[in-house]
C-alpha cells in the first residue's frame, strides 16, 4: 500500500549492543545480512514490514523510516519536484528498489518498492 512504512533503519554504531536493548525492548530477533559497506541486521515487525540495526553511516543518529511505493523511479521523481531530495534507485536483489531521500526540511527517509526480478 502506497505510503505505508515498510521498513526503518536504526544506526547503531555498537549494533550488538543495539540488537540487545532492541531485542531485549520488543522480543524482536535478528538476521545478519553480510556484503554490504556495514553490518546489516534484519528483523520482520510484521508480514511486510521490518527493521534493521545498521553501522553503514558511522556517526549517524535518529532512525530512517521507508515507504512503500508503487514505481521507484516516479517516487524519486515526485520527492524532487517538491523540493525535496532523492537518490538513484538501487536494487536489493530478489527483494525490490530503494532510495534514500530528504524532505525539504532535511529530514530523511526512504522509499521503497517491492520487487523479486530487482538485481
Amino acid at each position: 500500500m502506497p505510503g505505508q512504512i515498510v521498513h526503518i533503519e536504526i544506526p547503531a554504531d555498537d549494533t550488538e549492543k543495539g540488537r540487545a536493548f532492541w531485542g531485549s525492548l520488543f522480543g524482536w530477533t535478528f538476521e545478519s545480512f553480510p556484503g554490504g559497506p556495514g553490518e546489516y541486521h534484519m528483523t520482520r515487525l510484521a508480514e511486510q514490514q521490518g527493521a534493521a540495526i545498521t553501522n553503514m553511516e558511522p556517526g549517524k543518529r535518529g532512525t530512517r523510516a521507508y515507504f512503500d511505493v508503487d514505481d521507484i523511479r516516479a517516487g524519486v521523481a515526485r520527492v524532487n519536484e517538491l523540493g525535496g531530495e532523492a537518490g538513484d534507485p538501487m536494487p536489493v536483489p530478489s527483494m525490490g528498489w530503494f532510495s534514500t531521500c530528504k524532505d525539504p526540511h532535511g529530514n530523511e527517509f526512504g522509499l521503497w518498492q517491492t520487487d523479486p526480478s530487482a538485481g
